[in-house]
This record gives structure tokens, C-alpha cells and sequence, in this order.
């Protein structure tokens, strides 16, 4: 495994906190000991948030490639010379941008040049152009690597979530949800804990998608008729999931402690424990790709955008994880590999 991954990191909408969180965290010089940061992004735009908020101190390595990058700076590629800062607000150009930036860096990792990416936030209604048409980042990575089984999971400090369903309509739900795409979704997250986070047997917990679980005469037959078949085969397959949980209960009373992972049937569901019980500093991570893609859990801050006072706590976790999970993943590699040497080599990590 190499001493110090490149992570790309997409400079995203550049009108939001974006250039804050990325020199508050490149600020601490020791952030760069552990992997070799690469902004796909705007030397522009950079210099215009260094004045803004005070911080010309920080300096960033201007290249014109990934195999340029100083391995003990905070490299920047332009990708987009047409800048338009315009602090708290969605543009044209500032979309137009956050798609170059992904293009370039999801390029430079499909060729070799960086390890992993850490895109930060986006405004979707600003992105929307010929080379992206897509809900979110999720999607876009997916269609990128032509991969139709993936999982969003948001991370925090307690706990991991994924998703049956995500960015549709709440009226689209019901119709969605199926036997094979619940056991699709927890064969993922399974395959991901395993190798991802070296767990070695995983327990996911799968919500209701009715209240009380469809129990007690509350309408509502998906549990008995399409989540729990659904949690039987895998069991059948030897993943250990387990449900169904009525949300409530299953959050209020910390039940989530005792598992690796929860499914949840639609994306409130999910994201409303995950944002009030854990701290600030939530990943968004794509299972099931061939490469690594994190991404702070938040928005592009418009409301605070340029104040000074945005946090760089999910930014840092997203460059964390993702260093991770790529040194994880070599680990699995060098296993497979050679199974009996890796054993001798790293006892402890594979017996996590």
C-alpha cells in the first residue's frame, strides 16, 4: 500500500462554503501527513475566499496535472478560468464549474493518477447540464463507473445508514420498494462493511416501512409481504440481518448501537436519526463502487457562505474515510492475494 494516497477533492459550488472548509482544513499542516490533497477547483476563486475571510497566510501549489502534486502541499488544478464569486448565491457558472471539477477528477482516477475523491457539496439546480442529469453525486459516480448495484450510506460517529430508496418523491416509495431491491441494498452494505470497514460479520439492522411495523392492526402488509421475506433470504445467504424495526423505537431507545448498520426504507427516515442523534461531522459514502467516493454531509451553506463561521469537522471525516476505506480495500487486496502471508503480516487488522 502506498505511504500517502492522492485524494482529488471537487471544489463543488463555489459560491458556498466550500473554499472555507477546505483552507480551514488544510490550514492544520499536518492534515497533509497523511495523504496528498489535489483540489480540482479555481485558483481564482481560492484567492478571492483567502481575501474575503482573511486567511491570505494560506497558500495553495497551483499545477496543471494530478502527477505534478507536491506531496507536502495543498495542490490546486484549475478547471474552469471563468469565475464569478458570488458569495451565497447559486449561478450559472458556479454549476458549470462543479461539473468540470468531477469530470477532471472522476478522469484522473479512472487513468490512475489520485487513489480516491472527496467531492464536496453541490447545488443540483445549477449542475444540471449535458455530462450530468443526475440527483446527486451518488448517481453521478454510479453512471461514471457503469455500476447499477450501489448503496448511498451516510457515517457518522454512531452510526452507518443506508438506503432502499433516496432521491425520489415520497409518493414514489411504495412502488418502488420490492423483494430483490431490499435484498439487493442489504447485500451491498453487507459486502461493504466486510471490506470497506474489515468488519468481519456484520449485523444490519432493516426498518418498517409502516408504523409499528405493520403490526397491531396499523395498515400496511410490506412488512409481512415484502421486507421480511426479503430479510429471510439473506439470512438464507448468510448475511445476519435482522428486522423489522419501527423506526421510532428502534432510534429512541439506542437499539442502533447494537448493529454495524441500518437500512432504511426511504430517505427521511434515515437522514432524520442520523442528523439528530449524531454530531456534526457526517460522510456521505458510495457502497459498491470500484473506487472510492466520500462527501461531507451538508449542503453548499449558502446562509453562511463568506461569514467565516462554517465547520470543517465533515470535510476532514470525508478525507479520513475515504484514506481509510483505500487502505482497507489494499488490505482485502493483498489478502486475496496471499492469504497466509497477509495472516502473519497484519494479525490485528484482520481479525478486527
Amino acid at each position: 500500500m502506498k505511504e500517502k494516497i492522492r485524494i482529488g477533492i471537487t471544489h463543488g459550488d463555489f459560491n458556498g462554503i466550500n473554499y472555507e472548509i477546505i483552507m480551514k482544513t488544510f490550514s492544520d499542516v499536518a492534515m497533509n501527513e497523511f495523504f496528498v490533497p489535489i483540489i480540482y477547483g479555481s485558483s481564482k476563486a481560492a484567492a478571492y475566499y483567502r481575501k474575503a475571510l482573511d486567511m491570505e497566510n494560506f497558500n495553495f501549489n497551483i499545477i496543471n496535472d494530478a502527477n505534478e502534486a507536491n506531496v507536502k502541499k495543498t495542490n490546486i488544478i484549475n478547471v474552469a478560468d471563468n469565475v464569478k464569486v458570488e458569495i451565497g448565491f447559486p449561478s450559472q457558472l458556479s454549476g458549470i464549474s462543479s461539473v468540470k471539477a468531477l469530470d477532471m477528477a472522476v478522469e484522473d482516477l479512472q487513468t490512475g493518477k489520485i487513489d480516491a475523491i472527496v467531492a464536496c457539496p453541490i447545488n443540483k439546480s445549477v449542475t444540471h447540464s449535458g455530462t450530468y442529469d443526475f440527483p446527486g453525486h451518488t448517481e453521478y459516480f454510479a453512471d461514471k463507473f457503469s455500476v447499477n448495484d450501489y448503496a448511498t450510506m451516510m457515517i457518522n460517529e454512531l452510526m452507518r445508514i443506508g438506503f432502499v430508496t433516496a432521491n425520489i418523491p415520497l409518493s414514489e416509495v411504495l412502488e418502488t420498494i420490492n423483494r430483490d431491491l431490499i435484498m439487493n441494498k442489504i447485500s451491498i452494505i453487507d459486502n461493504s462493511l466486510k471490506n470497506d470497514f474489515l468488519i468481519r460479520a456484520p449485523r444490519i439492522a432493516v426498518l418498517s416501512l409502516n408504523p409499528n411495523g405493520g403490526s397491531s392492526g396499523t395498515p400496511g402488509k410490506e412488512e409481512t409481504e415484502i421486507i421480511c421475506p426479503a430479510i429471510e433470504e439473506t439470512k438464507r445467504k448468510g448475511i445476519l440481518a435482522f428486522g423489522t424495526y419501527p423506526s421510532d423505537e428502534f432510534f429512541a431507545s439506542g437499539e442502533f448501537k447494537n448493529f454495524d448498520a441500518v437500512l432504511a426504507m426511504y430517505h427521511d427516515q434515515g437522514m432524520i436519526p442520523f442528523k439528530s442523534i449524531g454530531l456534526s461531522g457526517g460522510v456521505s459514502y458510495t457502497a459498491g463502487l470500484p473506487a472510492v467516493r466520500t462527501s461531507p454531509a451538508h449542503g453548499t451553506g449558502y446562509d453562511i457562505a463568506g461569514k467565516g463561521i462554517a465547520t470543517p469537522v465533515s470535510l476532514r471525516n470525508a478525507l479520513f474515510l475515504a484514506t481509510e476505506i483505500y487502505g482497507n480495500r489494499q488490505i482485502q487486496d493483498e489478502i486475496s492475494a496471499n492469504p497466509l502471508q497477509v495472516r502473519t503480516n497484519h494479525p490485528k487488522k484482520t481479525l478486527e
